[in-house]
């Protein structure tokens, strides 16, 4: 039987980070449903992002040295703006409620940002651009700045949803844990509804005003594909705004003391990372070595299908082909992952609770990672030629056998991504519960665990790769390693809240 979690050791309580000392009153589960759906919006945009937008960088000419700066923009909007806004999410006093204003805005700006981007080549055009040119200064500069904004934007949203659906459960773990299981499905489903739409190749016949001079039939399903992000989005928000209500949040007269620079968010940043109970500080070692797995596969699956699988070079149709084989594979991932969202809580209830589970999907993460080396192998010895017309050879694509087993691996991981999206922000709810920290400042010291690493791959991955002979398997590897490492440390040294001790010890309820 599993220790309890122990609630001796909290932060003192002169820190802002120990600031809640009442829980919210629970709420019925639809509107924890509710509120849960808007992930379907954000993610509907994110997938937009991974399947379309990087032909879109190439067709408006950003040079490969902007590339990287564009792409760096997530891990830093993440690094930076979840944390801000949940710790002032935490203390908003609006008669609005607490999150409420800040899902708002983020949506807002979301639709700001989606303008920019699909209309860029327009705008770059009407401001001086050369149509036709291979390289478009201002539509490139109004793209980027869209870029940014729609990552700020995806970080002003996610956060503050996560900590309404905490602040609507209550202190009930259970519901907690729910309710971020029903944020991970609605992710799956905005996943699988953003790759069918930008998968259609004639979708900007519905808004047919999409197309135009300076933006072509790709650029024009681009903008309506966006078009549709905007509609979903803001539905599932005014559905969310105007049915849950939420109560204004009144602090207590000794916490709305300004102490000198004690208000100061850096400030307080500082003695919430000093003031962490033991529990957070093993979530946060965890997390970053589940994320350290996650990222090169994230950042190089398509790209692994490509080169590897299908033995082509960038800019080969036979690579392209590989490309849009794994897009395949991210739609079946996110099928799987959706479902798989939906079942962690009963399959916690079988394994005896959701650290049990979280550590068990790593172990499978690092032998899916690891099997990419054997799909690879495959790949190579039974690959074969044809010679074109023009002289050249190229590779055939890979026998049925092959592309089954990547596929395979594809659906398969979307197991353990469920678990990554719902568990580890479900349990830094429930530990800020337990310690009286606040929840969005939690959920926010939470992503830095998650962009810190991925800012670390970013860096580590290519060298790795180069100093290995080149491809993507050094990466995968390393990330394997890291898988077994965090689903060793989950087992053995992650808590256990309070629910999941009773159902280990017998009992299930």
């Amino acid at each position: 039987m599993e220790a309890p979690m122990k609630n001796d050791k909290h932060p003192p309580t002169s820190s802002s980070f120990h600031m809640q000392h009442h829980f919210p009153s629970e709420r019925p589960m639809w509107q924890i449903v509710i509120v849960s759906a808007i992930a379907a919006g954000v993610q509907f945009g994110w997938a937009l992002q991974l399947s379309l937008l990087t032909p879109y960088v190439q067709l408006i000419g950003v040079p490969h040295v902007w590339s990287s700066f564009i792409w760096l923009c997530g891990p830093i909007s993440g690094m930076v703006v979840q944390p801000v806004v949940g710790y002032y999410s935490d203390r908003c006093t609006s008669r609005f409620g607490r999150r409420r204003p800040f899902i708002a805005a983020g949506a807002f700006l979301v639709g700001i940002a989606v303008f920019f981007i699909g209309y860029a080549a327009d705008i770059g055009v009407s401001t001086g651009d050369t149509m036709g040119a291979p390289s478009k200064p201002r539509a490139i500069a109004i793209f980027v700045v869209g870029f940014w904004i729609l990552d700020v934007a995806n970080n002003t949203l996610q956060g503050p949803c996560r900590a309404f659906i905490a602040d609507l459960s209550g202190s009930n773990s259970k519901k907690i844990r729910t309710g971020n299981a029903l944020f991970s499905f609605f992710m799956g489903v905005g996943n699988v509804l953003g790759y069918a739409a930008g998968s259609y190749p004639h979708l900007y016949k519905f808004a047919p005003f999409t197309k135009t001079d300076a933006c072509e039939v790709y650029c024009a399903n681009l903008k309506t594909c966006f078009f549709i992000s905007i509609a979903l989005l803001a539905s599932v928000t005014i559905l969310a705004l105007a049915l849950v209500s939420e109560d204004r949040f009144v602090p207590e007269p000794e916490e709305d003391k300004p102490s000198g620079k004690q208000m100061m968010f850096f400030g307080e940043m500082f003695r919430a990372l000093k003031g962490l109970s033991r529990p957070m500080w093993i979530l946060l070692l965890v997390t970053c070595f589940n994320w350290i797995a996650w990222f090169p596969f994230l950042l190089y699956d398509t790209d692994w299908m490509g080169k590897e699988v299908y033995g082509g070079k960038v800019g080969e149709p036979i690579y392209n082909r590989g490309v849009r084989a794994g897009a395949l594979g991210l739609m079946l991932n996110s099928v799987v992952s959706g479902l798989s969202s939906l079942a962690i809580e009963h399959v916690a209830r079988v394994m005896g609770g959701v650290k049990r589970v979280w550590g068990g999907v790593n172990f499978l993460l690092a032998v899916s990672l690891g099997l990419t080396v054997l799909v690879t192998k495959l790949a190579e010895s039974s690959r074969q030629f044809t010679t074109l017309a023009d002289g050249t050879t190229t590779p055939l694509p890979p026998n049925d056998g092959v592309k089954a087993g990547a596929l395979t691996i594809f659906a398969v991981l979307g197991a353990p991504l469920a678990v990554t999206f719902s568990v580890p922000c479900a349990l830094a709810s429930i530990f800020s519960n337990d310690s009286g920290a606040g929840q969005g400042l939690s959920l926010g010291v939470l992503n830095l665990a998650i962009v810190i690493p991925q800012m670390v791959v970013s860096v580590l991955s290519g060298p790795v790769d180069a100093l290995f002979g080149g491809g993507n398997l050094p990466a995968f590897v390393v990330g394997g390693v890291a898988a077994m490492i965090s689903g060793i440390f989950a087992l053995c040294m992650l808590p256990s809240p309070a629910e999941d001790v009773k159902v280990s010890g017998g009992g299930m309820h």
